[in-house]
């Protein structure tokens, strides 16, 4: 019964229970149940991923059943059944969060082709909605938590190709994360049970990456001492990132090409054609546009790799992630390293906040580990950052090269800052946010605090008067 959908059916009707299970049983595990009460108690007791309720039944309704199985048990999907049809109800019912409304006599065509598309699309949401916590807990967390409109467009394209066949181009800043993204592609694909494997183009030379990516025969060149497959074949079914794809010379530019067209190729020193199933997963820290202007890079190669492009953006447009970040490092290495620290303070969160990162998320990363392995108390204050940072924003300062200002000022930095980029979009909050790279829900929450501040000073002033 495991291995089959499980559906629940709940009717005072014992006929139509009947009738139902005998309909559905061919395909599904059925169980039954002739009231709301029991249908929880199976509920308690057996996964069911879909439930069909009568809609009037003595006791608890469906209505009411609807309402409870939603708050209890989400990831069932649920319909309703009536001989009692109308739009009201049907409305009714669909804002409670059902599934879909049948009206009785039901026809069991219909119903079969309705609980087949119910339980698609419950899956589908489940593969969505997991897609963040997936990447954030399981591929490390550094280009996936975020709240500015940046990574929320990242996530809504991972969303969107993760389950195609569509090449795909990572371009952003080193540290970014760009073979993490990869990895969560492959992972949320229909190749997610075929390999995942990675070549790091820049780090080898042109001969050793040829035969790295296509394999070799057995005396192909000075030193092969046997035949050896190539990350191409051991990519079969699954997925091959080319990390830094840049880098890739040429004369192996065009073997490459070859393959994403006609997914074959030989290995070197060899006459056998060798067929190939992949998707590929390219990334690049260079603008890859130009380098085919420059004549770097074959321009029919990059729009073979670019179908989709997702861009990764550096830490400095994403000041508005920096805490989230932090705090999630912060736990993340506290449970390494068997600490008990807090959070940080605001003058050590100010300093972070307020540093560029040339190093992108990868820096802040190794700068929370650094700070949590090297605490001294319970909180992170501001001579826990490390030296560098805080002489890099003195520097700043006192150069008065970056509207830089250290802790105590930085808040009202940030805070002319907002409203200014406000007062440049005319007061819409969406552009304001989007340009500020942080949420709307964080915008409204600063101006927020910004206003119960002023009625702080206010007061304080009128104190003072007396």
């Amino acid at each position: 019964m495991s291995d089959k959908p499980v559906i629940l059916v709940v009717d005072d009707d014992k006929n139509t229970r009947d009738g139902l299970q005998r309909a559905l049983q061919r395909h599904y595990a059925v169980h039954t149940a002739e009231s709301a009460e029991t249908a929880l108690a199976v509920l308690a007791a057996n996964r069911v991923d879909v439930m069909l309720s009568d809609l009037r039944m003595p006791g608890t309704d469906g209505l009411g059943l609807l309402r409870r199985v939603n708050a209890l048990y989400p990831q069932t999907v649920c319909m309703l059944l009536t001989a009692y049809g109308s739009v009201e109800t049907a409305v009714e019912a669909m804002k409670q969060g059902a599934y879909d409304f049948l009206t009785k006599p039901i026809n069991l065509d219909h119903l079969d082709l309705l609980v087949a598309r119910a339980l698609k699309s419950r899956d589908l949401e489940q593969k969505v909605e997991t897609l963040e916590s997936q990447l954030n807990e399981k591929f490390g967390m550094e280009n996936i938590v975020g709240d500015s409109l940046a990574m929320k467009q990242v996530f809504e394209i991972i969303q969107q190709t993760a389950p195609t066949q569509a090449a795909v181009l990572i371009q952003g800043p080193s540290g970014t994360g760009k073979e993490l993204v990869a990895q969560a592609i492959h992972r949320l694909s229909t190749r997610s049970k075929g390999p995942f494997v990675a070549v790091h183009c820049a780090a080898l030379s042109p001969t050793l990456l040829e035969s790295e990516l296509f394999g070799h025969e057995k005396g192909a060149f000075t030193g092969a001492a046997g035949q050896r497959k190539g990350r191409f074949e051991m990519a079969d079914g699954g997925t091959l990132f080319l990390d830094e794809v840049s880098e890739i010379d040429p004369s192996i530019q065009v073997k490459l090409l070859r393959v994403l067209e006609e997914h074959t190729f030989e290995r070197v020193g060899g006459e056998e054609t060798i067929q190939t199933d992949i998707r590929v997963i390219a990334a690049t820290n260079r603008d890859l546009r130009a380098y085919v202007e420059q004549g770097k890079f074959r321009e029919d190669l990059f729009f073979r790799l670019n179908v989709v492009d997702i861009i990764l953006p550096p830490l400095s447009e994403r000041v508005g992630d920096i805490s989230l970040l932090s705090d999630r490092f912060l736990r993340e290495y506290c449970e390494k390293n068997g600490k008990r620290i807090e959070g940080f303070t605001p003058d050590a969160m100010n300093l972070l906040t307020a540093y560029a990162w040339p190093g992108n998320v990868r820096e802040l990363r190794n700068t929370i580990e650094k700070m949590v392995v090297l605490a001294r108390s319970e909180r992170l204050s501001a001579r826990d950052v490390p030296a560098n940072i805080r002489e890099t924003l003195k520097g700043h300062v006192q150069s008065g090269r970056a509207p830089i200002l250290m802790a105590g000022s930085l808040a009202d930095t940030e805070r002319r800052k907002i409203m200014a980029v406000l007062e440049k979009n005319e007061g819409n909050r969406t552009r304001a946010a989007d340009e500020l790279g942080i949420s709307r829900r964080t915008l409204h929450r600063k101006l927020r605090e910004y206003k119960e501040q002023a009625s702080a000073d206010l007061v304080s002033e009128e104190e003072q008067r007396v």
